[in-house]
């Protein structure tokens, strides 16, 4: 088996994560945690191109069962000094936008690390057999090992498509 080959994305942003663009739906599972219990909501996720391909944008929402709705919005984008793609990123929690986030592939799967005082969140991405998943997980404080937060798992319903409002 070969090894595991961790590249940084190459190109615009659009070229690089062209498989994530369109309008996608499905559900987003969070694991019980000392912040709630498990539940589940219903999820839409739009990636789509944007300042002429050199960047993508992400807008998500998840709407509980009760209708209550969380919402966030990101930007990829290209490091044109390095080859690296950034993550901008921003949501309902309240908490201030934090810097950008660094993302890598390996194999297919987009890897984007955000660190803070609080710990390090690791969100992945990946499109497979027209299915898009989305998983994050945690490590706060000293903790050694990653724990799941979140698994959202979604199937396109159209190419592109307007951000939700």
């Amino acid at each position: 088996m070969g090894e595991t080959v961790h590249r940084p994305l190459q190109g615009s942003a659009c070229e690089a994560l062209e498989a994530f663009l369109g309008h996608w739906t499905g559900t987003t599972h969070w694991e019980s945690t000392a912040w709630g219990p498990a539940r589940s909501a219903d999820t839409e996720i739009i990636f789509s191109p944007a300042a002429a391909g050199r960047a993508v944008t992400q807008s998500y929402r998840h709407t509980d069962a009760d209708g209550t709705r969380s919402e966030g919005h990101g930007v990829f984008t290209t490091d044109p000094d390095h080859p690296e793609t950034l993550w901008y990123h921003v949501n309902s929690l309240g908490l201030p936008p934090e810097a950008p986030a660094r993302a890598s592939m390996e194999g297919d799967t987009l890897t984007v690390e955000r660190r803070s005082d609080r710990g390090t969140a690791r969100h992945t991405f990946r499109v497979d057999d027209g299915e898009l998943t989305h998983a994050a997980s945690l490590r706060l404080g000293p903790a050694s090992d990653f724990t799941t937060l979140m698994t959202t798992v979604c199937r396109r319903v159209a190419e592109g498509a307007a951000v939700p409002a």
